[in-house]
């Protein structure tokens, strides 16, 4: 009896603090904040269906986006026949951290973030995205609408929202354009802060917090189509680049047949309707065999230390 009064506070337990479902086929959904809640569910999920796990970091608004993630990682779930916990976090690093002490089996991760991965636990690429029929994407820096800025020379001086410290497009490609021109941040901008969000960038150029930033192109597309009011604010005022998209990246040492088995999914998804869903809300027309070589200078750009 007590067994079985303890299992029932168990679950409930988990119902509250996930509000997960426990079917077999279907994603579970974690924002952890609690150590000890994390360890326990974990321990508890993996003892009966050693489920998939996949992180993420909330690049933009996690409330508006948690729900597309979940339908790809439902359709993860339904072709494995094992759950998959959605195990979400702020900034890459975060999530670099989960799959560098070997917490999760996937990430979605970002070109920054797999450029500068250098984790105890090896990776390697699983898939890329692609967006109308681009695999490539450029760094837009913007202002407000109604500023006089018109250059990025017009920014010398004045305040800049970065993204975060691992993002290629809303960090690490305005730092290579200031050393190209012999210069650093905190010499050319007047101040400059991290939003740890592209879309809480965008808000603060909108809002004149910050005078100038940089974002991804494919997420000022979002943007456009989802807070269209913000776009209206704003006015892009530099290109600089193209990047590779941000990879679905996995442990390499998941057994062969496990790997095998993801690509295929990933590289077959755009076929199932509710996961198209998902795709498309996150604007990924669908996901191809990624091509290490477009990531290798990156990578080789993050090697430097005084870059980093």
């Amino acid at each position: 009896m007590l067994r079985a009064a303890m299992s029932s506070v168990l679950v409930v337990l988990c119902l509250l603090l996930v509000s997960c479902q426990t079917t077999k086929n279907q994603a579970i959904y974690i924002d952890f904040t609690d150590k000890e809640a994390q360890a326990e569910i974990r321990r508890t999920t993996e003892s009966i269906h050693k489920p998939i796990r996949i992180a993420l970091a909330s690049v933009v608004s996690a409330k508006d986006t948690i729900g597309y993630y979940r339908k790809i990682a439902d359709y993860v779930a339904s072709q494995l026949d094992v759950p998959v916990i959605l195990v979400q976090r702020n900034t890459y690093e975060e999530v670099n951290q989960l799959m560098a002490n070997g917490a999760v089996d996937i990430a979605f991760s970002s070109t920054g973030a797999y450029g500068a991965y250098r984790g105890l636990t090896d990776v390697e690429l699983l898939a890329m995205q692609q967006y109308q029929g681009n695999s490539l994407y450029t760094t837009y820096v913007i202002v407000n609408k109604s500023s006089t800025i018109e250059t990025m020379e017009g920014l010398r001086g004045k305040s800049f929202a970065f993204t975060d410290p691992l993002s290629y497009s809303g960090h690490l490609s305005v730092m290579q354009h200031l050393k190209q021109n012999k210069e650093l941040p905190e010499r050319y901008f007047s101040r400059f802060f991290y939003t740890y969000n592209h879309d809480k960038s965008i808000w603060a150029v909108a809002n004149n917090l910050a005078d100038g930033a940089s974002i991804d192109s494919m997420i000022y597309d979002y943007a456009q189509e989802k807070t269209p009011e913000l776009i209206d604010q704003i006015r892009i005022i530099a290109s600089i680049g193209s990047a590779p998209t941000g990879p679905i990246i996995m442990r390499k040492n998941l057994s062969s047949e496990m790997k095998e088995q993801l690509r295929e999914i990933f590289l077959n998804m755009e076929k199932s309707p509710e996961a198209r869903k998902g795709m498309q809300g996150l604007l990924i027309d669908r996901f191809v065999m990624p091509q290490p070589n477009l990531y290798e200078p990156l990578r080789n750009l993050y090697n430097r230390v005084d870059e980093l």
